[in-house]
């Protein structure tokens, strides 16, 4: 049993995944069967009070892997969540869309984000594993990489104030093809037996809360495309990858509530995030020039860059009236 605990597993002990799968499972559990047993509205307070706590058992596990592998990883774990949890805070803007496009109360919201988290911790063991055995066996790929960050980011900054047009969305348009979908909700159902309007017979319906999953989770695995080459050039290490990936996830997940109430308040929150994809991607071309760029560095300049555009966001829209119910948040354009 040592032998196996101490066996190497993608470039760290095993015992340390299975720590780290110990503790999400426990979140996953205490959050499902304790916190939201019962479908319910979770206010702004609570959804702070939760993501605090998704933040201090990130911040807690980060220490540990600090001292048990060192400040480098350490830096490199914390360099990762800060990147990871920034860029999906854009995720949010498009989950909201997604609810309100869907009409989805707000008390079957959590139930849409809790499942979608399953879905995202599978989506990213895999992109996670391909792009880090493609980055081991042909270097050239961290180039790729890096010049798709630095033309994500300028296409961010170009198309900040775009908002995409759900109706046309190609997976939404194939799954009403393919599926028969109820007219509105039932209640906290993904799956319904009705009866057909032709045959009368009962037979099986999706309802829109299963395709407001679907979309969900197509959300996040586009923004996957651009958040794990950004960490994969920050650390090759997969283990702190993955966590620092999954921890940003699950808080981001439990402060969506209410970072959905105050949209409006982080207008300007996107071109930080281009910059930052640019900076990322930049620097890979910087190494032969002027050598690698510590993780320490990496993380400065995105904690400014971050901090700026959450500031220059609230200082911009202050004045300006709350968002409408959530689900129905408005997307203002900066002035």
């Amino acid at each position: 049993m040592t032998e196996f605990l101490q066996a190497d597993f993608l470039g760290q002990a095993a015992w340390l995944w299975l720590a780290f799968i110990v503790i999400v499972v426990c979140l996953l559990a205490f959050d499902l069967g304790v916190l939201h047993k019962d479908e319910r509205e979770i206010g702004v307070r609570e959804s702070l009070w939760l993501s605090g706590g998704y933040v201090a058992v990130a911040t807690v596990f980060g220490a540990w892997l600090w001292w048990q592998l060192g400040s480098g990883r350490g830096v490199e774990y914390f360099t990762g969540y800060i990147i990871e949890k920034s860029l999906s805070m854009d995720n949010v803007f498009v989950i909201a869309m997604i609810f309100s496009f869907f009409a989805i109360p707000r008390q079957y919201q959590h139930r849409v984000l809790f499942w979608g988290i399953l879905g995202v911790i599978v989506l990213r063991a895999v992109m996670i594993g391909l792009g880090a055995a493609l980055v081991s066996q042909f270097s050239w790929v961290l180039y790729i990489f890096g010049a798709f960050l630095v033309l994500t980011g300028f296409k961010m900054l170009w198309m900040a104030n775009h908002q995409p047009d759900l109706e046309k969305n190609v997976l939404l348009r194939w799954l009403r093809k393919v599926m028969r979908v109820t007219p509105q909700i039932r209640g906290s159902a993904f799956f319904v037996r009705e009866p057909h309007p032709a045959s009368g017979r009962p037979v099986a319906w999706a309802t829109p809360l299963f395709l407001a999953l679907c979309m969900v989770e197509f959300a996040d695995l586009v923004f996957a495309v651009d958040s794990v080459p950004a960490i994969l050039a920050i650390t090759d290490d997969t283990f702190i990858v993955y966590t620092s990936n999954i921890f940003a996830i699950l808080g981001l997940r439990a402060l969506y509530f209410a970072l959905a109430a105050m949209i409006h308040r982080f207008a300007y929150l996107k071109y930080a995030l281009a910059l930052v994809l640019v900076f990322i991607g930049g620097k890979i071309f910087l190494v032969n020039i002027i050598g690698k760029v510590p993780a320490v560095v990496s993380l400065g300049v995105t904690a400014i860059l971050i901090t700026g555009g959450v500031l220059v966001s609230l200082w911009k829209t202050r004045g300006q009236p709350a968002a409408g119910p959530l689900g129905e948040v408005q997307h203002p354009s900066p002035n």
